[in-house]
């Protein structure tokens, strides 16, 4: 073992236990709206496909209903408050996987991503984020190239890029432990910050590789099962995507089987760091909306190093990746919107959720 190794194992990140939310505020919000209580859906979803009582339900706000109350648990009080300062953190990364074409976009182009004035990825976001009267904060935790810093935060870039995962391991162990303590770091600024609703998702090209191998190796997926068009690739790109997570997990299942073991293998610097921010929001007792595909990944990392941390996530939407349905159904997540709309669209649910969350806290106030 190098002494690199061995620094960086001493310093690996342990997380404590993990409380519950409130599951009395929530039944407290769901009785206000009228909502029979079929059961305790946190998480909503049963392994068996049990639909969640916010689908099962008639009435009030449907399934805001049950975001409000889910915001009361995690406040641990009812009525709930009203969301004061939402915070969405986007972590862009490029995957050495790229060069195998498994993508139809260009290989270390994230950067172009986000420089687009108009077509960028974060518009969407930027737009909805704009009516919920916050702003995105877009970190470069593992980009090619370099971006103004007027677009993304660098001070926490981990590396250039990772390795391509179906013939080398995406990080190296001290990379690993430093993207998952970034990540953590940035949980703790924000909720020190006074944030009181997170929105975690990643933007990186060919990331939908690595983030469905981390999928198959933790849920226990075949390649096939995972595998998906991504950005719109054709037959023989989704084969050679098929092949590259086929060979990636090979590599991984060789080795040991544990989520930080996997994040190192088959991951990179935006999953490791979404599953460290995860886990430390957890926590801190604050609520996060899972955005995307690479957020649900890293989901399923983060609730293995910290169990139960599940408990405090709710996922935006579904994308049309294989591997997102997948994580959730793991996780015991149903997708609050079942249609695609984008990584960093979901921020479209923040002033819905904001404006869920004031109506039940004023209809509480007025009751009491």
């Amino acid at each position: 073992m190098t002494s690199d190794q061995d620094s960086a194992r001493n310093d690996t990140p342990e997380f404590g236990p993990v409380d519950s939310p409130d599951d009395a505020a929530r039944a407290k919000v769901l009785a206000q709206a009228g909502a029979p209580l079929l059961s305790t859906p946190v998480p909503p979803r049963r392994r068996t496909g049990e639909r969640s009582t916010a689908q099962a339900r008639a009435g009030g706000l449907g399934p805001l209903d049950e975001l409000a109350a889910w915001i009361a648990a995690c406040q641990g009080r009812f009525p709930p408050r009203p969301l004061r300062a939402p915070r969405p953190v986007v972590f862009a990364a490029d995957h050495g996987i790229a060069a195998r074409r498994v993508s139809a976009r260009e290989t270390n182009s994230t950067a172009d991503l986000i420089t687009a004035p108009t077509s960028g990825a974060d518009v969407a976001m930027r737009l909805f984020a704009e009516l919920a009267g916050v702003s995105p904060r877009i970190i470069d935790i593992g980009l090619s190239g370099d971006v103004d810093e007027s677009l993304a935060e660098s001070r926490f870039k981990i590396r250039r890029s990772s390795g391509a995962i179906d013939v080398e391991n995406a990080l190296d162990e001290r990379d690993t432990v430093s993207a998952v303590r970034a990540g953590m770091t940035i949980a703790d600024a924000e909720v020190d910050a006074g944030a009181d609703l997170l929105l975690a998702t990643g933007i990186g090209v060919a990331a939908s590789t690595p983030a469905a191998t981390v999928v198959a190796a933790l849920a226990g997926a075949e390649p096939v099962a995972v595998a998906g068009r991504g950005s719109g690739i054709d037959d023989r790109a989704w084969m050679r995507k098929t092949v590259a997570i086929r060979d990636a997990l090979r590599r991984a299942r060789r080795g040991q089987h544990a989520p930080l073991a996997y994040l190192r293998t088959v991951g990179g610097t935006d999953i490791a760091a979404i599953a460290g921010f995860l886990a430390q929001a957890a926590l801190r007792r604050t609520p996060v909306l899972l955005d995307g595909m690479t957020a649900a990944a890293a989901a399923l990392a983060a609730n293995e190093l910290a169990p139960g941390a599940c408990l405090w996530w709710r996922a935006t939407h579904l994308e049309p990746e294989p591997a997102h349905a997948v994580a959730l159904e793991h996780l015991g997540l149903d997708p609050v919107l079942e249609f695609d709309m984008g990584a960093g669209a979901g921020a479209a649910l923040l002033p819905m959720l904001s404006t869920a969350t004031s109506v039940h806290a004023g209809t509480g106030s007025a009751a009491e």
